[in-house]
């Protein structure tokens, strides 16, 4: 019986043609699949579904309210709870909803945003029903101040070497906190 004179463990030989078609296909194959990826990664397949968020309000509810009619517990079992109840006075209700979609990396895109505000009289029916819109919506300027913390401002060398040499000794030895007061020792002891 005639053995084989490789190794065990050694590669298999190619013929001379497949060892010159699987180097050159095998990148291209790669490369291919590759930019598929990336040209399909901006398809809507990858992105995140769209939620709803927030009490939206139909068209043909909001249609049913009539101001001088209703209450507030006629709008509520139509409509649901209010998303938000105005600060300072408890007669106006809004009604918040708006379609987002997460994006990678960055904050929620948000979408088709509506506003229905109601207002209600001091008898507690409803006075009137106004959409909100972009143009309705007021711009907040946030203060970049600063409140100044008490204490004294530290380098970052400082933070990190500031402990060294402010421990000392075994546990129970610290030179800040007072400790038993020795008593009397020797032959003078009771």
């Amino acid at each position: 019986m005639a053995r084989d004179p490789r190794p065990v463990n050694a590669a298999p030989r190619f013929s001379s043609r497949a060892r010159r078609a699987l180097p050159a296909s095998l990148p291209r194959v790669g490369a291919a699949a590759l930019a598929v990826l990336f040209l399909t990664a901006g398809c809507s397949i990858f992105e995140a579904p769209a939620v709803q968020r927030g009490n939206r309000v139909a068209p043909e509810d909001l249609a049913q309210i009539t101001p001088g009619v209703q209450t507030r517990q006629d709008v509520q079992a139509l409509l649901g709870s209010p998303s938000a109840r105005s600060t300072f006075d408890d007669n106006e209700w809004y009604y918040i909803s708006s379609v987002t979609r997460q994006r990678p990396g960055r904050m929620l895109a948000q979408s088709d945003q509506r506003v229905v505000a109601i207002t209600f009289d001091a008898s507690g029916k409803v006075s009137g029903i106004r959409e909100l819109g972009a143009e309705d919506q007021q711009r907040v300027t946030f203060v970049r101040r600063e409140t100044p913390v008490p204490g004294n401002e530290r380098s970052l060398l400082q933070e990190l070497f500031g402990n060294i040499g402010r421990f000392g000794g075994p546990v129970g030895a610290d030179r800040n906190m007072p400790g038993p007061s020795p008593g009397p020792s020797g032959p003078e002891a009771p």
